[in-house]
């Protein structure tokens, strides 16, 4: 975990200083800000955020291969079922919320709660435990969460029925491509972004599914290195396999794109929040804990085990932790509702979702945990 690859430790603070922005530009000039936030949406939020997630699925990818840290059941079954878990109790309540509220017509935005900022938890993660070895498992339950949202927006998300048929068609082209590519040793990423993954994003887009998710179904045909250093460490200087070229070109422009993103989706009035504008952070705050230590719970005593040095008021604080939603919420919120008030009020939610670092600073004192450790 010592030579985390920059793009965390960086790209943490574009986003929260685009999100200021925002915040500034929509209260003090609304009306320009909006013109700008409506121009820019289609660029950032459905192509700019594609390689966002594209280096994200690379991680993941890799670390799924022989070798890799989330390899074999046995080292990911505890943190999924945790993920599971904490995604199932967020939800629950973010829908019991809306419900007794009255505003249930936020029901459909349920996927936001399954957000992680994977940044920002890593970078709290550190900042409580160090180099203790439980930010692995804590990355590893953002991951899932995140994995567990991504595959529901892409279920039960909006789909156009009119253009099901042709979309299908065309992800087929683009995995074929894709393996036709890896079949014939082609190493440059930029004929997989340009051939297949231009296809898939087509594809996702003509079907209804947010095109943002274009890459993920790509990278797995991207040659890759023959060991995985670990959950984003950054490869040696000498790796130049296709995804780990694709990871340090992008990892730079991938930075100004989160800035972007907090700039175009974050702006919101911060005068009298709505009701719904606080079903986010309700949500994952008392969900997220819960639902982690009781799946957790139901886990080991299925048989698994805890990881080594592990306690369960460490597992507690993690799930405090994995509350921050931050851009995963904010792209979740925007794939769910294309404009209009009702993403206003989930956008302040996620926005809002950022005290889970305070939420969880304060019980890691409380329970003595980590840097407070007795």
């Amino acid at each position: 975990m010592s030579r985390v690859v920059r793009f965390l430790p960086e790209s943490i603070w574009a986003l929260p200083i685009g999100a200021a922005l925002a915040l500034t530009w929509a209260n003090a000039l609304p009306e320009s800000y909006y013109l700008f936030a409506h121009a820019s949406r289609f660029v950032v939020n459905d192509v700019g955020l594609t390689f966002f997630l594209g280096i994200v699925m690379k991680e993941v990818w890799e670390a799924m291969r022989p070798g890799g840290s989330l390899h074999t059941w046995r080292k990911v079954a505890l943190p999924l079922a945790a993920s599971i878990g904490g995604a199932g109790a967020s939800v629950a309540v973010f829908l019991l919320y809306v419900h007794t509220a009255g505003d249930r017509m936020l029901a459909p935005g349920w996927i936001t709660p399954c957000a992680v900022d994977i940044a920002s938890v890593y970078v709290v993660g550190r900042l409580l435990f160090g180099r203790h070895a439980g930010v692995s498992f804590l990355l590893m339950l953002a991951i899932a969460m995140n994995t567990i949202g991504l595959v529901a927006l892409a279920v039960f998300g909006p789909v156009d029925g009119a253009h099901a048929a042709s979309g299908i068609g065309l992800m087929a082209l683009a995995l074929g491509t894709a393996f036709a590519l890896r079949r014939a040793r082609v190493t440059s990423f930029w004929w997989y972004l340009l051939g297949p993954g231009v296809l898939s994003w087509w594809a996702l887009y003509l079907s209804g599914v947010h095109p943002a998710l274009a890459l993920m179904p790509i990278i797995p045909f991207m040659p890759h290195a023959q060991r995985d250093v670990g959950l984003f460490v950054d490869a040696a200087p000498q790796a130049h396999d296709t995804l780990t070229m694709f990871e340090r070109w992008w990892g730079r422009p991938v930075e100004g794109i989160l800035f972007l993103f907090g700039l175009v989706n974050a702006g919101v009035p911060m005068h009298g929040f709505e009701v719904g504008a606080w079903a986010v952070p309700v949500a994952v705050i008392i969900g997220r804990p819960i639902g982690v230590l009781v799946a957790s719970a139901l886990a080991v005593g299925a048989g698994l085990h805890l990881p080594k040095h592990l306690r369960w008021p460490d597992i507690a604080v993690m799930g405090c932790i994995s509350s921050i939603g931050l851009v995963m919420a904010l792209f979740f919120a925007s794939a769910t509702f294309a404009t209009g008030p009702l993403l206003q009020e989930l956008k302040a939610g996620s926005l809002l979702t950022a005290f889970g670092a305070v939420v969880a600073l304060v019980a890691a004192r409380v329970l003595h945990v980590g840097r407070f450790a007795r």
